[in-house]
């Protein structure tokens, strides 16, 4: 049965790609920004590099996959918006956890890099002057990250409760019948 473009959704892969890196960016948010949650800072480290490797997966699966198209009444600038936002959010899904591997790599104070106690990550070769950019980037480029996903969600929630189309429901996990 052929489908048409307003029945069209995201693979499943990319589906999984989207929520599994979504909910990892969300707690390493809550992390890095809410004080009593900064104690589990070797679980926050383990979350960046797995969203680094999920990321470049997700990336790779993008650039082979074409995304189902915008809903046709969708007007030029918000196209234009609406890719800038998604490019702009794997950029700093790839800057996040290289900042932040920078910054623990180049710190004067190295604590275990590790990936969940599993394996050892190794440090990248850089001085403390680039691990003291790459804090300040990785602080910057956190606020950055928080105000893409919110406006990001708040894009989602636009289309499903104002516009009624179906963009949310394209990226939303299926359901069994």
């Amino acid at each position: 049965m052929l489908r048409s473009p307003m029945d069209a959704r995201y693979s499943g892969v990319a589906i999984a790609f989207h929520w599994v890196i979504a909910a990892l960016v969300l707690m390493n948010l809550a992390i890095g920004l809410l004080p009593p949650l900064r104690g589990w800072m070797p679980g926050h480290k383990s979350i960046g590099i797995t969203v680094l490797v999920l990321t470049l997966a997700r990336v790779a699966w993008r650039l082979a996959h074409r995304p189902p198209p915008l809903p046709a009444g969708t007007r030029a600038w918000e196209k234009g918006l609406a890719h800038a936002t998604h490019w702009s959010l794997y950029a700093l899904l790839l800057a996040m956890p290289l900042s932040g591997w920078v910054m623990a790599s180049g710190s004067a104070k190295r604590r275990p890099l590790d990936w969940f106690g599993l394996f050892d990550i190794p440090y990248l070769p850089v001085s403390i002057q680039a691990g003291e950019f790459g804090h300040e980037a990785h602080e910057l480029l956190g606020w950055g990250m928080l105000a893409l996903v919110v406006l990001h969600i708040a894009a989602a929630l636009r289309h499903h409760l104002i516009l009624r189309d179906n963009v949310l429901a394209r990226m939303a996990p299926a359901l069994r019948r």
